[in-house]
């Protein structure tokens, strides 16, 4: 017998999540995330998920400029019980402009994927097509190759395209920019 056929999950809303870390319930070195109103633990990062978030930093900062934020793991408000922290989120506006609150949407959202491929496609993809967050790449670093997810609706992305590491990614709001993927991948040789 399951656990779920005897009892309810109880979910929380961000307000009871951020009260959790305020009284110390959730500790600062925690390292977790609100998807859909469950705490969810995240998995330590490997050298290459740090040394691509570091990477791809640079680079969208190059391709935005300073019309966006880019944010690096760092909590996007989505909804009342959603708080994910993508490896890599640019966002409309300055950093300064969300003292008072979290972001609330993305132009684009980059996870980086060593052990979470199968829920970054899966549970993450769902949530942020559901807020209808336009772009959405995971950096599938096992396979060596970029999955660019696009055209979010209710049920999830439309479009779901596989790059390999001799073709190139352009954000769908930088569209003057080209990151070849061989300047990412190679690393891994």
């Amino acid at each position: 017998m399951s656990i779920t056929s005897v009892t309810t999950i109880r979910r929380f809303s961000r307000d009871e999540y951020h009260e959790m870390a305020r009284t110390g319930i959730l500790r600062p070195e925690e390292r977790v995330e609100l998807i859909h109103g469950e705490i969810l633990a995240m998995t330590p990062q490997g050298t290459p998920h740090a040394a691509f978030i570091d990477f791809l930093d640079t680079q969208l900062q190059q391709a935005f400029g300073d019309r966006v934020a880019v944010r690096t793991q760092l909590p996007l408000a989505l909804g009342e019980t959603s708080e994910p922290e993508p490896d890599l989120a640019v966002v409309p506006g300055e950093p300064l402009d969300y003292v008072h609150a979290h972001p609330t949407t993305a132009l684009l959202i980059v996870e980086v994927a060593e052990t979470s491929l199968s829920f970054d496609r899966t549970i993450k993809a769902t949530l942020y097509a559901e807020h209808r967050i336009p772009d959405y790449w995971i950096v599938n670093i096992g396979d060596h190759q970029l999955e660019v997810f696009r055209n979010p609706s209710s049920s999830g992305y439309e479009t779901h395209k596989i790059l390999r590491a001799d073709e190139s990614v352009t954000p769908l709001h930088a569209p003057n920019f080209s990151l070849p993927l061989a300047s990412l991948f190679s690393a891994l040789q």
